[in-house]
């Protein structure tokens, strides 16, 4: 029996056949395939490669600088430098009116000498009732007085006791006065509060000057240090000892030393930076605080 009579016996159209007997085309292997994307979900973007070369710059700055400033009112008596000085920790720069101070504290050591005085007469007195005292038991105990004697004389020495207490805390309250004093003294004298020099005066003799005003401004000359910022993807290349080099922009010719002394922990979120501080090394000259420059990073190994 031929096949297309079998086909057309059971109801099965010829075309089931030539379906059947297809073949499919089959997929290269070596296509990629397209990437799937999921709505709503955005890409993640990968790292920014770290520039083989990144100038930086920062200002020129150092640790000790500060507004000297007036700790009391007062009139300007002496000023003893001027801007540029050199000056050591601890030197006089100027000195406010004082003879009222001097006066108050010279009166106060006077009754602090006087308190002292009578303190000691006190405790010859109470080392005299303790006599009198002791006297007075060894009396009454050989039945020479009455108890009544015995107890005023006992009496007598606690009292005495309570007045030398008395006199050791006035005693105390007029040397802390007088501590006190002296301190305001020395508020009269603006010193320089370490190794510097003096980069700007505010003051001039006979000026009025209130406290916190501004007198003088001090800057030390050295060590003297960068701070800058790199961008975050220099976390694994910049740590602390790694080397660096300062150029002045006003003379690219020049380098100098420096090299790393901190390094941020945490990341700015705002700008995606670390800060970096930096101490230059070696020979210095032709650089002052305040001044900008930039730094070149070591080349990546």
């Amino acid at each position: 029996m031929r096949w297309p009579s079998i086909l057309a016996l059971f109801g099965i159209p010829a075309i089931a056949v030539s379906l059947c007997g297809c073949t499919s085309s089959p997929i290269p292997t070596g296509a990629a395939a397209a990437p799937v994307s999921t709505p709503g979900v955005e890409p993640i973007s990968q790292p920014k490669p770290v520039p083989a070369e990144y100038i930086a710059s920062g200002p020129i700055v150092v640790e000790n600088q500060v507004d000297v400033l007036a700790q009391r009112d007062g009139i300007v008596a002496k000023v003893l430098v001027e801007a540029g000085a050199t000056v050591r920790n601890g030197e006089l720069l100027a000195m406010l009116d004082d003879r009222q101070l001097t006066a108050d504290r010279d009166a106060a050591a006077s009754k602090v000498r006087s308190l002292d005085a009578d303190l000691k007469n006190w405790e010859a007195g109470a080392k005299v009732a303790q006599a009198e005292r002791d006297r007075a038991e060894q009396l009454w105990e050989a039945n020479i007085i009455a108890k009544s004697q015995e107890e005023k004389a006992g009496y007598q020495y606690e009292a005495t006791e309570f007045e030398v207490e008395r006199q050791r805390e006035d005693l105390k309250v007029a040397q802390d006065t007088l501590r006190s004093l002296q301190l305001e003294l020395e508020k009269t004298r603006i010193t320089a509060p370490f190794d510097g020099v003096v980069a700007r005066r505010y003051v001039r003799a006979g000026q009025e000057v209130a406290r916190n005003d501004r007198l003088f401004w001090v800057s030390a000359v050295a060590p003297l240090r960068l701070k800058f910022a790199l961008p975050e993807a220099y976390l694994d290349r910049v740590h602390k000892g790694t080397e660096l080099m300062a150029v002045p922009p006003a003379n690219p010719e020049e380098a100098y030393r420096a090299r790393v002394i901190l390094v941020s922990p945490v990341v700015d979120p705002s700008s995606d930076t670390i800060d970096v501080t930096a101490e230059l090394q070696g020979p210095v000259a032709g650089l002052r605080p305040g001044m900008t420059v930039n730094i070149r990073l070591p080349d990546p190994p």
